[in-house]
């Protein structure tokens, strides 16, 4: 699915008028309808309904759903907002719909907005200000958002909450933004529901199909999207009758100094569930005899330390490397990792200790195999790129990285983001809280591991290792819950995630 920019929503609406063709108050009654129903989906006539309308089409979008409710049966009060004395064609028509409904108590504020109490028994419908808003809200306007924030009513926005921008959010005023309950979205999410700073503005999302035009969604260009099942299936290679372990290639996994031998197994199962045919697990001495005993079916190769990754590999006999689960950041193994990255001609994976290590070597970070990934979490992010405000700014400094370096990076946290050298993001749908556990990036690490061995390139090795990795957290907390989850249970669900990806019949 893609995700468009406020300004291409605004041209998809016009778009849509023109070729439909309708027209544009005929449109905007299709979206009234489709948020009343949803309102009315979720809250009864015990509620009573407190309206608050802005000057423009959102306005307009609110001022219909009041009418549409009441003639449903709700008590409705509207306050529309007309400072400026300028309402939208689109609003002014709705508005004089709404007086010859003739059952709605309605203020208009051209000065001074008095509030009275809001109440846990009323619903109110923000629609002051929707996706085109481009600067924070101040004035009487904040104060508006204050009071309804304030309140224990429970707030439904419309198409985003009032005050929030669609993308960047950096130079906005939190404290100014209406914070929902539940925002009704039309067609499609905006893509700062996407940020976790923002999840307590958004509340719970729905997305209402009005039947927007078709065409201009297939044709408009986007940098963001979210990946969806169908395109993973697609990316999935068929498994040959005659395939042998050596066609799903050999792994080498440089993880894990003493006392950290778990990453090294927790990655080694999630690589040798997700289809590897060889895989070979380079370890400090210490660890050989842990490794042999929890994972049988990898070879261990020990490295000539006691404790710690001091020895670079010979690249040659791989067809993908991963390091940095449980490594450390020891001087030797630092300039092991430099050594391996010189020794290594085709992609590589980094992951945790061995990103700390090139963030605190800057200038290695140029050495790095075109094509390679990068796995941070956001603490690790920062590390590379430099401390962000919010999310959007992360991503703005994370597509230069991936463009600087021709790598792709993956963004993990709920909605994990790879992030192309071309500069397109995906958004992963799958995933759940429960996977916020240790050992669960060390989980990931040995799924793409797996997939670049088997010869996938390293966009969908990136893509289909995100969204299996988060498919299988979700059936572990189908079968746990979220709390009871660990990142072994991750790794017993992989098997049953890939199942359902290929399609399997049992």
């Amino acid at each position: 699915m893609k995700i468009l920019s406020s300004i291409q929503l605004k041209e998809l609406d016009k778009f849509t008028i023109d070729n439909e063709p309708i027209a544009s108050i005929d449109l905007m009654e299709r979206a009234a309808v489709a948020l009343t129903n949803a309102i009315i989906h979720r809250w009864d006539t015990s509620f009573f309904i407190k309206v608050f309308a802005g000057p423009g089409n959102n306005g307009g979008d609110a001022l219909a759903v009041a009418r549409i409710l009441s003639q449903h049966g709700y008590g409705v009060e509207v306050f529309l907002f007309n400072i400026s004395g300028k309402l939208s064609e689109e609003c002014r028509t709705n508005l004089t719909r709404l007086k010859d409904c003739g059952s709605i108590y309605f203020t208009e504020i051209t000065t001074q907005f008095t509030p009275s109490k809001l109440t846990e028994k009323d619903l109110v419908v923000d629609g002051l200000f929707g996706s085109g808003l481009n600067r924070p809200l101040n004035g009487g306007f904040a104060a508006v958002v204050k009071y309804i924030n304030s309140s224990p009513a429970p707030v439904v926005s419309i198409d985003i909450p009032s005050g929030l921008m669609g993308e960047d959010n950096t130079i906005n005023v939190r404290t100014n933004i209406i914070r929902a309950t539940v925002t009704l979205s039309i067609q499609f999410p905006k893509l700062s529901f996407f940020f976790p700073e923002n999840e307590d503005i958004v509340g719970e999302v729905e997305l209402l199909d009005i039947g927007l035009c078709s065409e201009y969604i297939e044709h408009a260009d986007t940098p963001y999207h979210i990946t969806e099942e169908q395109e993973i299936k697609q990316i999935i290679k068929p498994r040959k009758k005659f395939a042998h372990k050596g066609t799903f290639g050999h792994g080498l996994l440089i993880s894990g100094m003493y006392g950290m031998a778990g990453a090294s197994i927790l990655s080694s199962k999630a690589c040798l569930k997700s289809g590897i045919g060889l895989l070979t697990v380079h370890v400090p001495i210490r660890n050989n005899d842990l490794l042999q005993l929890a994972v049988p079916e990898a070879i261990v190769h020990t490295d000539m330390h006691e404790l710690y990754f001091a020895i670079a590999e010979n690249a040659d006999d791989y067809q993908a490397i991963a390091i940095g689960p449980g490594i450390g950041q020891e001087e030797d193994s630092a300039f092991a990792l430099k050594d391996q990255v010189e020794k290594t001609n085709r992609p590589m994976i980094f992951d945790a200790d061995a990103l700390n290590i090139l963030s605190s070597h800057r200038n290695w970070l140029t050495m790095l195999p075109k094509h390679s990934i990068l796995t941070p979490h956001l603490g690790e992010l920062d590390r590379l790129i430099g401390k962000c405000t919010d999310t959007f700014e992360r991503m703005k400094k994370t597509k230069e990285l991936a463009f600087s370096l021709q790598s792709y990076i993956i963004m993990k946290g709920h909605y994990t983001m790879v992030i192309t050298p071309d500069g397109h993001f995906y958004l992963n749908p799958t995933g759940n809280p429960g996977m916020a556990t240790a050992g669960s990036g060390d989980v990931l690490t040995g799924i793409l591991l797996a997939l670049l061995a088997q010869g996938y390139n390293s966009e969908d090795t990136c893509r289909l290792g995100v969204y299996a990795h988060g498919l299988a957290g979700d059936i572990a907390a189908e079968q746990k819950g979220e709390i009871g989850m660990t990142s072994t249970d991750i790794i017993e669900a992989l098997p049953y995630a890939w199942k359902k990806l290929v399609g399997n019949k049992s």
